[in-house]
């Protein structure tokens, strides 16, 4: 693939160039490997008639009657009416005087655009005029939609994508012929030209099956390769139960629930029992994961060594460290804690590394600072790492790697159904903690259409007026040309304007910079910002008790498993909280999806439902898992491809474990620098 950077395209210069790195494309490659985030489908013509609210249609018929033109608030606003057999919709343009030009009474054309419902008539609003003959010859075909950025739009990106795909060389197949043949898969080529420009929906799904098997296919691959390395591994750190453990529980204001104590005495088996732990506990955000984490810490530097905790932002990292810090100062454990962040001054990570050197620091809890080369442990004998699924395959070795084979527990918040958990933690034991304290209130959940907005922001107004504060999730960070949903740049603004003077409303996505998403979460966490305006990025965020309000736009973009996650964000204090859930669409289906949310605070049950729910090509859209490594794959609309990709990685590796047989070499090299990504990861 092309590793040149993006201004050896042509027309693309330095200022182009650093919009694209604002979506992290800096080479030829990254561009190709840039998919679109959804398509837009040019889909045969429909009767006036037949025309449904909140869709983007086509419709054909003769403009009746003279154009009108009005203002409102200094702008133009162009109106005509288009007829046909079924029945008529108004075509209205904002801002573009020129067209009434194009709009002789007596024209037959074809319009096609959103259509809104105003005053009891179906509007089309903005929409394109097409020839007749020239959109039937475009009907069917399909225009990529990609991530973009204020001053970079679609067509601007389409352009790029187009010369990249004209100017690269032809990759060499590294998949063997008899796995592209049982699987029925595309050539490699063929699918990186098509999952950008496919020349129908059946050519789009073969192009991302290729690219979702792949995705899969590595991931599964390198997991194996860690089972394979970890399987019946003796451990030199054999940790025995310790008495200040057992205080420290019995101290506890609550008792554990009957899932915790069944975890943690699986931890506690694996940690006495000679061997290498490598386990998974998964439970939903507030089961109660974190205090299994603690005692497991605990119990390893009671045996007089060293554990360390790593969590994906540096929020939730400093959020563990006065977690733990605060724990052991009330309950008069003496033991050091230790925070390693990249944030840190120069000085300040030299005196952590000093005192984690010479076992000053008994438990170091930090983010993926924690594995840089600086770091040097004394005798690392347990490796946690919260919400896994954040933290790539290498990033998981190289921390291991920092002791000499450490026990290693994994937690993710994410519900999984069992059977995918299996195959995507091939290499961990899988614990669950399936029951929530008993103290915690249950979220109160509504799922309501946009006429209920302006009741939402009051309620919002009504809790922070108690001293609450509240999360709305957007899924666009900034407005799109082709896409109509919210976006958080815009939200903010309308709110400032909508909640009453005196509330303070900030945003954060994932387009900030890391230190800036910091301030703005540790602002929220410490009351400062009363409304948080957000992308997903808070799905894996900092615990923020007096967060009550969860409001989420555009619901029906978001699989049932991430809105559950997002969901957790709130109620994880004393006080009642609530989740509302805003249906843009105009579909029964998606609604009744909602409706098992609405219906249920469990998260596997939800997680199960979405997998019935969700089939294959369920993903026209916005990304709906953003969990694991996967760009294209999503773990439950292609949850029957992840089963056939793991089949053929046990297949493979029984005929060739070594992938040393000549036709696997290709395979093998691919494999190599799929692997040595996953650890440039690391050190980002």
């Amino acid at each position: 693939m092309n590793s040149q950077p993006i201004t050896s395209l042509k027309g693309i210069g330095d200022k182009t160039a650093a919009l694209f790195a604002k979506l992290g494309v800096e080479t030829v490659e990254d561009l190709l490997r840039d998919y679109p985030r959804t398509y837009d489908l040019y889909e045969e013509t429909v009767p006036a008639g037949d025309l449904r609210e909140g869709t983007v249609c086509a419709v054909s018929g003769r403009l009746v009657g003279k154009a009108g033109i009005r203002r409102y608030q200094h702008m133009q606003i162009i109106t005509t009416t288009l007829q046909e057999m079924t029945g008529k919709v108004q075509l209205v343009w904002f801002g573009v005087p020129y067209i009434v030009s194009a709009l002789p009474a007596g024209r037959v054309l074809t319009a096609r655009g959103r259509v809104v419902r105003k005053s009891g008539r179906f509007v089309m609003e903005q929409p394109e005029l097409y020839e007749v003959e020239d959109y039937a010859q475009i009907a069917g075909t399909l225009t990529p939609v990609y991530s973009q950025t204020k001053g970079l739009g679609n067509k601007a990106i389409i352009r790029a994508v187009e010369q990249a795909l004209h100017n690269r060389g032809l990759e060499k197949e590294y998949l063997p012929e008899s796995i592209r043949g049982r699987c029925e898969l595309a050539e490699y080529n063929y699918a990186i030209e098509h999952i950008h420009f496919p020349a129908t929906k059946k050519d789009l799904l073969f192009a991302r099956k290729r690219l979702v098997f792949d995705e899969f296919f590595f991931f599964l691959l390198s997991v194996r390769r860690l089972k394979e390395k970890n399987e019946n591994s003796r451990s030199r750190y054999r940790i025995l139960p310790s008495e200040e453990a057992d205080r420290l529980q019995a101290e506890l204001p609550y008792e554990l629930t009957g899932a915790q104590q069944k975890v943690w005495r699986e931890i506690r088996t694996d940690l006495s029992g000679g061997r290498v732990m490598n386990r998974l506990i998964q439970g939903d955000v507030g089961s109660g994961k974190t205090m299994v984490a603690v005692l497991a810490l605990l119990e390893t530097v009671c045996s007089g060594y060293q554990g360390a905790l790593m969590a994906p932002t540096e929020v939730l990292a400093k959020q563990h460290y006065i977690t733990v810090t605060e724990l052991f100062a009330k309950h008069q454990i003496g033991k050091k804690v230790v925070l390693v962040t990249g944030s840190m001054t120069a000085k300040e990570k030299r005196i952590a590394y000093e005192k984690i050197q010479s076992h000053e620091a008994d438990i170091i809890i930090g983010t993926h600072a924690l594995i840089q080369e600086k770091v040097q442990y004394d005798s690392l004998a347990l490796v946690i790492t919260d919400e896994q699924h954040r933290f790539g395959v290498g990033q998981r070795e190289a921390l291991g790697a920092k002791g000499e084979e450490p026990h290693v527990l994994v937690m993710s918040a994410t519900p999984i159904p069992r059977t995918l958990a299996i195959i995507l933690y091939g290499d961990l034991d899988i614990s669950v903690i399936d029951e929530m304290p008993s103290h915690r209130l249950p979220v109160k959940n509504c799922v309501v259409d946009t006429g209920y907005r302006e009741n939402a922001w009051r309620f919002i107004a009504g809790e922070v007026a108690k001293g609450r504060q509240a999360y709305v999730i957007c899924p666009m960070v900034e407005e799109s040309e082709l896409i109509e949903a919210e976006n958080v740049l815009d939200y903010t603004k309308l709110l400032r304007k909508k909640l009453p003077a005196g509330i303070s409303v900030e945003s954060l996505h994932g387009k900030m910079k890391p230190k800036d998403k910091n301030r703005v979460m540790e602002r929220f966490a410490s009351g400062e910002i009363q409304v948080l305006v957000s992308t997903t990025v808070v799905e894996v965020g900092v615990d923020v008790p007096n967060a009550t309000v969860m409001m989420i736009e555009n619901a029906e973009r978001f699989g049932l498993a991430q809105l559950h996650q997002l969901r957790g964000r709130v109620g994880r204090g004393g006080y009642q909280s609530y989740c509302i859930m805003i249906d843009t669409g105009d579909n029964e289906e998606t609604r009744a999806r909602l409706e098992i949310l609405n219906h249920s605070n469990d998260g596997f049950a939800i997680a199960a439902e979405d997998l019935k729910l969700r089939g294959p090509g369920d993903f026209f859209g916005l990304r709906q898992s953003g969990d694991m490594e996967f760009k294209l794959a999503d773990i439950f609309s292609d949850a029957e491809l992840l089963k056939l990709v793991s089949e053929e990685v046990n297949r493979l590796l029984d005929e060739d474990p070594g992938l040393e047989k000549e036709e696997h070499q290709a395979l093998a090299a691919r494999l190599k620098e799929y692997l040595d990504k996953s650890y440039e990861k690391v050190n980002l």
